[in-house]
């Protein structure tokens, strides 16, 4: 694909995790799928829980809103709670802490590899003297990384935990891809922002980014395209 960007020419890129550098979106789906499935047939909420469900409502997003979001969505109301609720509590935190249990277990074990073509076009940058860093909504973000073997690569991440310690908006909100620019020392207007998810590429472009580009997991081109990706790839190997 000889009409694609050469990323080697950008101040930064910046990356997110789940979907883009990782496969860890597929852990998250499961997760979020048997939390939901369940919750909703306990408290007999109607329509039942269904895939596109993720993508409209919890990908991209910090796992809280996401939570409220897709509540909402059937009109259900909670209180929001607090992050140190039980993972039993009904609140809105109770609940994200209840699929963080599901995730964690099955990370643990399953374990995750980088996709390879991510990590290819990460050691490209890396040799060409390129700034690097993950921008993620989630909170397990570096035990990701650790678990995959590659956060040592990335001097900067911007994930779930810093985005509550400082109060940042979620995706889609610019909040995230802003503040990870000035973490790594780079203008968004001369830095390239690689995402998977509609709410994070509607982030990297509201923040300025010269270049958004969507790798669709399943999310969609058009979608992708429509949320204000530059390009959309399937995999960043075409880069390389």
């Amino acid at each position: 694909m000889a009409d694609l960007p050469d990323l080697t020419r950008f101040d930064g890129v910046l990356f997110d995790l789940d979907g883009v550098l990782t496969p860890t979106a597929e852990v998250h789906m499961h997760a979020w799928e048997s939390m939901f499935t369940e919750l909703f047939t306990a408290w007999g909420i109607e329509p039942a829980y269904a895939e596109g469900d993720y993508f409209e409502h919890l990908d991209g997003k910090k796992r809280y809103d996401g939570v409220a979001s897709l509540l909402r969505s059937r009109d259900v109301e909670v209180p929001w709670g607090d992050p140190a609720d039980d993972p039993s509590a009904d609140t809105v935190c109770g609940i994200g802490n209840r699929k963080n249990v599901v995730f964690e277990r099955v990370l643990r074990a399953d374990g995750i590899a980088a996709y390879p073509g991510s990590l290819a076009l990460v050691e490209k940058l890396r040799s060409a003297g390129i700034p690097i860093a993950v921008v993620s909504s989630s909170k397990n973000a570096r035990e990701v990384l650790t678990a995959a073997g590659i956060i040592d690569r990335f001097p900067v991440v911007m994930d779930g935990v810093v985005a509550e310690t400082e109060h940042l908006e979620s995706k889609p909100a610019p909040d995230v891809f802003a503040r990870a620019a000035e973490m790594l020392g780079v203008d968004p207007a001369r830095s390239a922002a690689v995402e998977d998810a509609h709410s994070g590429v509607r982030s990297a472009a509201a923040a300025g980014y010269g270049l958004v580009v969507g790798v669709d997991r399943g999310a969609g081109e058009a979608a992708l395209r429509e949320a204000g990706a530059h390009v959309v790839v399937d995999d960043l190997a075409v880069f390389v």
